[in-house]
């Protein structure tokens, strides 16, 4: 089992980030990519909250975790 980072959103300065990010989140999971990671995932995903200097904010990386037919069917589609 590998982490994978899936997906990443900037965010920019605002006051509570977290609170900001949920919703380009759930968005996500809405989408093909992101209903297949939710159920393709061995644990639950994650996000990992970071310091972004090119959006003057935060960097929101959605981590997954991939093995076996999953890892080689996402690296190939995603590269």
């Amino acid at each position: 089992m590998q982490p994978v980072v899936v997906h990443t959103i900037s965010m920019g300065d605002v006051e509570d980030p977290d609170l900001f990010v949920a919703d380009p989140i759930w968005q996500w999971q809405q989408t093909d990519e992101g209903r297949w990671i939710m159920e393709h995932s061995k644990q639950q995903p994650m996000w990992r909250r970071s310091m972004s200097q090119d959006a003057w904010g935060y960097r929101y990386d959605i981590v997954a975790w991939l093995d076996g037919a999953d890892l080689t069917f996402w690296r190939l589609r995603h590269g």
